[in-house]
């Protein structure tokens, strides 16, 4: 997946779920009437439970995850002395977090059904997801080539689970979740585009075979846990699935081999494609 396509990926996402009348009747139909986030299973670690711990980057815990995750992010650049790759993960989560907030400015929610005034207030992309997915591709992006694989399988299963966790505590519209995701894989995708050859750079990296099976798995079992409710099997369905699906993009964006440490221009396979 280019930038360009995960780009249009946003743009039809907004103008199918948003912009139109049968989007809006499909996704305000998720959300139940006078019950709220209560029968979540994650509710108790959502944050809006009086008292609770929100799980990051939920809730309360956004802000201090952003502002955790950046430190990290610097720190490991610092030892590891790998300057490019250190500022396209900073560029992944600042464009990123950019976006999803700019998109709340800029891209309205019509008013198109008479739907209730509680539903009509933007949410497109969402910011909770946008932090999971931007960290997790930064994270990819400075990790060392042994390491990175289980560093995006943890972050696959992190983005599941927020995903999965916003939906079932109706905080977020599915196509809210896809959008931020489709902004944070389209940045990355960018970044990789841009960065220098790294000089030495193996010319394949090994990880398990098994890994993006097991990942995948991980993470289909971290949407249906976050996004079930007691009240509403279909429901739980559709924020599992949601959510999952935004697992498989990370994962799919991220686990080219010749992305992250090195460009494409440094992988031989695609210098075999392109001569």
């Amino acid at each position: 997946m280019s930038a360009l396509l995960c780009l249009v990926g946003v743009l039809a996402v907004y103008l199918i779920a948003v912009c139109n009348p049968f989007g809006q009747r499909a996704e305000n139909a998720l959300f139940t009437e006078d019950v709220g986030a209560g029968p979540a299973w994650i509710y108790d670690w959502s944050g809006q439970a009086y008292g609770s711990l929100a799980l990051p980057p939920l809730n309360q815990s956004a802000t201090p995850t952003l502002i955790v995750g950046v430190a990290a992010v610097a720190a490991i650049t610092l030892i590891r002395r790998n300057w490019w790759q250190g500022c396209a993960a900073a560029g992944v989560v600042t464009v990123t977090l950019a976006a999803t907030q700019a998109g709340k400015m800029f891209l309205p929610r019509p008013d198109l059904i008479g739907a209730h005034v509680s539903l009509v207030d933007p949410s497109f992309p969402s910011g909770h997801v946008g932090i999971a997915a931007a960290l997790s591709l930064a994270f990819a992006l400075i990790a060392s080539p042994r390491v990175r694989p289980y560093v995006l399988a943890t972050g696959t299963l992190w983005v599941a689970v927020t995903g999965g966790a916003v939906l079932a505590t109706y905080h977020h519209r599915p196509s809210d979740v896809l959008g931020s995701t489709l902004l944070a894989c389209a940045c990355y995708r960018l970044a990789t585009r841009l960065l220098p050859p790294v000089v030495g750079a193996p010319d394949v990296i090994h990880s398990p075979r098994a890994l993006p099976a097991t990942a995948l798995a991980l993470a289909a079992a971290g949407a249906l846990v976050a996004g079930a409710r007691d009240d509403s099997g279909t429901q739980s369905l559709i924020f599992a699935v949601t959510a999952f699906l935004c697992a498989a993009l990370l994962w799919l964006t991220a686990a080219d081999g010749c992305s992250s440490a090195r460009t494409r221009h440094a992988c031989p396979a695609h210098r075999r494609r392109e001569g």
